[in-house]
C-alpha cells in the first residue's frame, strides 16, 4: 500500500467520522427544541409595561439610525418649556445607565440560550503509526445527564431570563420616578428663587427709604440696623437659593442624559403646575400586591430556585453520566514466510458508560443548599409582601397629607400673610406701629411663601411616591420624612 493509498483511506475514516458527528449534532439541535434569542432580546415586553404603567416609549439604541431618530425627538422636545411628562421621555431616550441595562438584558438572554442548549459532543480521532502497522482510533463522547435534564434546564433559564426582564423594568420605572421628582425639585427652586427676589426688591426698597430717613433724623439706628439686616438676611438667602437652584438642574440634567448644544436649549418653567384634585383610592394594598415589579421578580425568582431544587434532588446521586461510543481499525503486515508480506486488518467497535460512584458524597451539601436558598429566598419574598402593603399605606397617607397642607398654605396662610402685611403698612403710616413689626410681618410672609412652595413641591413628590408605591421603581424617602414643608424661619431650598 503507497504513501498516496495510506493518506486517501485517512480521509475516508475522518469523512464518516464528520458524518457520524453531523448526524450526532442534528440530534442535539432537535434536543434543543424552540430555543431562540427573544426579539431584541425582550425589550419588546418592556415596552408594552412602559407603555401601560407610564404611558411613555422606550427604545434600546443599537445602531446609528436609530440614535439618530432618538436625538431628533428628544430635540423637538426640548424646543418648548420642558414639562414633567416631556422630561420623563426624554430619560427614558437619552439616559446611558438606562441603555446599559438594556444591553444587560441581552446578555441575561445570551446566557439563556447557553443554558437551553444540549452539551456539545466531543470528537477524538487518533492515528498510531509503527513499522508495517497502523492503528486508527475514533471517539464520540457525550454527557447522558446534560441531555436528559435539558428540559427542566431550559425551562429554569426561561424562568432566570423573566426575572432579569422584570429587572430592567424596574430599572425604567426607577428612572422615570427619579427624573419625575427632580423635576419638580428643580421647578420648586426656580419658583422659590423667584419669590426671594421679589422679597429682595422690596427689602431693598425699604432699605433705602430708611436710610434717608436715618439721615434726616426720623429714624432711630437701632430701627435702621433692623431693616439693613433684613435686607442683608434676605441676600443671603437668594444666594443659597440660587446655588440649590443650579444644583437641583444639574441633577436633572444628568437623569436626562443631555450635554452639549442640550444644555443651552433646556427651559423649565417658573413655577409649579396648578395643583390636581384628588380621586378616590380604593384598596391600595391589593393594588401594590398585584401591579409591583419588584414583587413579581421575588415570584420569577423563587419559581426559578423551586425548580433548581428539585432537579437537584432528582440528581443528587449520580453527578453526571458519560456515553462513549469507539471504533478502532487496525493494520498490519507480517512476514508470509515465502518473501512476501500479507496484509492482517480488524475493526472494533466499543460503546463505554462512564458514572461517577457516590462513595463519600451523596449529594447530601448539593441538596441542603439548595432547600436553604429556597427558604431564603421565601422568607425574603414574604417580609418584601409586608413591606409593600406598609409601603403602600404609608405613601397614600402622605399623598393625602401633603395635599392638605399644600391647599392650607394656598387658601389660608399666604392670603392671610398679605392681609397681615398690608395692615402692619397702614398702621406704620399711621405711626401706631414701629418698624420692627413692619420687619416681622414681611419677613413672615417671605417664609410662608417659601413654605407654600415646598408643601407643593413635596405634593408633587409624594403624588411621584404614591404612583410608584404600586407599580414598583422605588420611593424618594419623603414618605420617611412625612414630607412636611419646613415651618417659620426654615431656609429656602432645603
Amino acid at each position: 500500500m503507497t504513501l498516496k493509498t495510506l493518506h486517501e483511506f485517512d480521509f475516508r475514516v475522518l469523512r464518516r467520522v464528520s458524518i457520524r458527528a453531523s448526524l450526532l449534532g442534528g440530534v442535539a439541535v432537535l434536543l434543543a427544541g424552540c430555543v431562540t434569542v427573544q426579539p431584541e432580546n425582550g425589550i419588546a415586553l418592556l415596552q408594552a409595561s412602559a407603555s401601560a404603567d407610564l404611558g411613555k416609549e422606550i427604545e434600546k439604541i443599537g445602531s446609528e439610525e436609530i440614535a439618530s431618530s432618538a436625538k431628533a425627538r428628544v430635540e423637538a422636545l426640548l424646543k418648548q418649556p420642558l414639562g414633567a411628562d416631556a422630561a420623563v421621555q426624554i430619560a427614558l431616550w437619552n439616559n446611558r445607565g438606562l441603555q446599559a441595562a438594556f444591553n444587560e438584558l441581552g446578555i441575561a438572554d445570551a446566557q439563556r440560550i447557553q443554558a437551553s442548549l444540549p452539551p456539545n459532543p466531543r470528537i477524538s480521532i487518533a492515528r498510531t503509526t509503527a513499522s508495517l502497522a497502523l492503528e486508527i482510533e475514533r471517539q464520540i463522547s457525550g454527557s447522558i445527564l446534560a441531555l436528559a435534564t435539558l428540559p427542566a434546564r431550559t425551562q429554569i433559564a426561561n424562568d432566570r431570563f423573566r426575572s432579569a426582564q422584570l429587572r430592567t423594568l424596574e430599572n425604567v420605572l426607577k428612572l422615570a420616578a427619579d427624573t419625575r421628582r427632580q423635576y419638580y425639585r428643580a421647578v420648586a427652586a426656580n419658583q422659590q428663587v423667584a419669590a426671594l427676589v421679589q422679597a429682595k426688591s422690596t427689602a431693598e426698597a425699604t432699605a433705602e427709604l430708611f436710610k434717608r430717613l436715618g439721615e434726616s433724623g426720623g429714624v432711630n439706628k437701632l430701627n435702621q440696623a433692623r431693616d439693613f439686616v433684613f435686607y442683608a438676611e434676605t441676600g443671603a438667602q437668594l444666594a443659597q437659593a440660587r446655588i440649590q437652584q443650579r444644583i437641583e438642574r444639574e441633577k436633572l440634567i444628568r437623569l436626562m442624559g443631555l450635554w452639549g448644544q442640550d444644555l443651552v436649549a433646556l427651559r423649565l418653567p417658573a413655577s409649579l403646575p396648578q395643583m390636581p384634585r384628588l380621586a378616590t383610592v380604593r384598596e391600595v394594598e391589593a393594588e401594590a400586591l398585584k401591579r409591583r415589579v419588584d414583587l413579581q421578580m421575588a415570584r420569577a425568582d423563587l419559581d426559578a430556585l423551586a425548580k433548581s431544587l428539585g432537579l437537584t434532588q432528582a440528581t443528587r446521586l449520580i453527578a453526571d453520566i458519560d456515553l462513549l461510543g469507539r471504533r478502532t481499525y487496525d493494520r498490519e503486515f507480517k512476514d508470509n514466510g515465502a518473501g512476501g508480506l500479507d496484509r492482517e486488518s480488524r475493526r472494533t467497535r466499543t460503546l463505554e458508560l462512564e458514572l461517577e460512584i457516590p462513595i463519600f458524597d451523596f449529594g447530601q451539601s448539593r441538596v441542603a443548599q439548595a432547600e436553604e436558598t429556597y427558604m431564603q429566598a421565601a422568607n425574603k419574598l414574604a417580609e418584601k409582601a409586608v413591606n409593600i402593603r406598609s409601603e403602600a399605606r404609608e405613601a397614600y397617607q402622605v399623598w393625602r397629607g401633603t395635599h392638605d397642607v399644600s391647599r392650607l398654605y394656598q387658601g389660608q396662610v399666604l392670603p392671610l400673610r398679605k392681609i397681615i402685611q398690608e395692615e402692619s403698612l397702614l398702621q406704620y403710616n399711621g405711626m401706631l406701629i414701629d418698624v420692627t413689626q413692619l420687619i416681622a410681618d414681611a419677613r413672615g410672609r417671605m417664609m410662608s411663601q417659601v413654605a407654600a412652595i415646598n408643601a407643593k413641591r413635596d405634593f408633587f413628590i409624594a403624588d411621584v411616591d404614591f404612583k410608584h408605591a404600586l407599580i414598583g421603581g422605588g420611593v424618594s424617602g419623603a414618605a420617611a420624612s412625612g414630607g412636611a414643608a419646613p415651618q417659620g424661619g426654615g431656609e429656602p431650598g432645603h
